[in-house]
């Protein structure tokens, strides 16, 4: 299992919005192949901050699977616009 982590600063003030578009966009994601699971959580210290936490079976369900895909270019065009900066985007694996 391979755990994608992003941290996203969304524009202050469009938090409501994107909370919306965010919920819509899970409809993409969660139909790729080696998903497993997601979760986005707000940050209590910087309200337009949210950590999204993305379980795949493989890192190609992620890197390729998903971001080669129809939904992706969905996925992008409803949320991308939200960040500043743009996130950067790391995987990891259990260890031990």
């Amino acid at each position: 299992m391979i755990l994608e982590a992003a941290l996203l600063n969304v524009i202050a003030g469009q938090e409501t919005q994107f909370e919306k578009d965010f919920a819509t966009a899970g409809q993409y994601i969660s139909a790729i192949k080696g998903y497993i699971k997601h979760s986005l959580s707000k940050c209590i210290e910087q309200p337009n901050q949210y950590l999204l936490l993305v379980e795949w079976e493989t890192l190609e369900d992620h890197t390729v699977s998903f971001r080669q895909s129809a939904q992706y270019l969905e996925w992008k065009k409803l949320l991308h616009h939200y960040y500043d900066p743009f996130p950067v985007v790391q995987h990891y694996e259990a260890v031990g």
